[in-house]
């Protein structure tokens, strides 16, 4: 697994482990803004450098460039938005951009060496695109046990509440209530 897809992975489970969604604040807000227009100027300035080169060197070049972009706005979005469907999207679009560049590196070669080079690539984007949508779907069937775990234990408390009658039965009810935030 990639780097940046252990870094937005990490960040979807990190933040699904807390059990919620934070909305989002001005500054997370202007540093998801930074973060755009960083990689617009980073992205501008590998686009540049591209000019130099011809050929399939610059399509590569430049497919290298947009790559970098996607995968700065995508992991900026996903952190912004901080859900796990957030995360996953991202992770998606960067294999795409990914599945692209390979594909633009693919265009140089022949014969069966290119058709070798574009079947590893599609391999690659799914697995990638395989591995996010199975790391989510393990991410939510973990906050369902999580929940479905909470809950279990509330009823048991809340059980063993009917031992008591009145006051320290009122007691015992709040506690539960105030132990498992209901």
């Amino acid at each position: 697994m990639r780097t940046p897809h252990v870094i937005l992975l990490l960040g979807a489970a990190l933040m699904w482990a807390a059990g919620h969604a934070h909305a989002a604040t001005p500054e997370a807000k202007l540093a998801y803004q930074q973060a755009r227009d960083a990689a617009a100027a980073t992205y501008k300035n590998a686009r540049a450098q591209c000019g130099t080169v011809t050929g399939n060197p610059k399509d590569v070049c430049i497919a290298e460039a947009e790559a970098a972009r996607v995968r700065a706005e995508e992991e900026a979005r996903a952190k912004y938005e901080d859900t796990l469907d957030a995360y996953t999207r991202a992770r998606m679009r960067i294999a795409s951009s990914n599945y692209d560049l390979a594909k633009t590196r693919c265009a140089s070669l022949t014969g069966n060496e290119k058709d070798v080079c574009k079947e590893q690539a599609k391999a690659a984007l799914i697995s990638a695109q395989a591995d996010a949508k199975a790391d989510q779907k393990t991410i939510e069937a973990r906050n369902q046990a999580r929940d479905d775990k909470l809950a279990a234990a509330y009823h048991v408390a809340m059980e063993k509440c009917d031992a008591f009658a009145g006051a320290a039965k009122d007691q015992c009810v709040s506690a539960a209530k105030a132990e498992f935030g209901k």
